[in-house]
């Protein structure tokens, strides 16, 4: 089944804090995390329909408009794009890596969601925001040619938004490296 995944930020803490709290009891979402983000900002990463998505979104919208930096809803979110958000991928340290490097999560989250429906790659891990200044990271796994279509795939859209930082293949990580990432 797919789902959708809606990303709000805002400007405060405190008032992150309470929208989240606010979207949370408006619709039958489930929280993905929730956490200050560079500079300053708070992060609210929520899933479900596209329906309860949009409704939480639209009441903190409405609420917190005043303190709100950025959202975004996507919908029809690949199940193993879910899966990575809530860090319970199962994606095997063989193959080529692929590397997608956004300004925001997302804008990572959509690149994950295009790269995994382009090519026969898996997540290998897919972090946002926290500790990397607001930023968001793709890893994808799998054969060369694979990884290579799908990292252009996903990296297009950031680019074509202005938010692509970098991209990275790498066809024979050395067994080291894969411990580090």
């Amino acid at each position: 089944m797919y789902q959708s995944v809606g990303v709000i930020e805002i400007k405060s803490i405190a008032k992150g804090i309470e929208a989240c709290d606010a979207a949370l009891k408006s619709a039958g979402i489930t929280l993905v995390s929730a956490h200050p983000a560079c500079p300053g900002k708070y992060e609210i990463i929520i899933t479900g329909s596209i329906s309860d998505v949009t409704a939480a979104r639209d009441h903190v919208k409405g609420k917190y408009g005043s303190a709100l930096v950025d959202d975004s809803v996507m919908g029809r979110i690949d199940p193993r794009v879910i899966s990575a958000l809530f860090g319970t991928q199962t994606a095997k340290k063989e193959g080529s890596i692929g590397i997608i490097e956004t300004f925001s999560a997302s804008s990572a989250i959509k690149a994950a969601d295009i790269a995994v429906k382009t090519a026969r790659v898996e997540i290998y891990d897919l972090r946002v925001s926290r500790g990397m200044g607001g930023k968001g990271i793709v890893l994808v796994t799998g054969e060369i040619g694979d990884v290579t279509a799908s990292v252009e795939a996903g990296a297009k859209h950031a680019q074509d938004n202005g938010l692509l930082a970098n991209t990275s293949v790498i066809p024979a990580p050395h067994a080291e490296l894969w411990e580090q990432i």
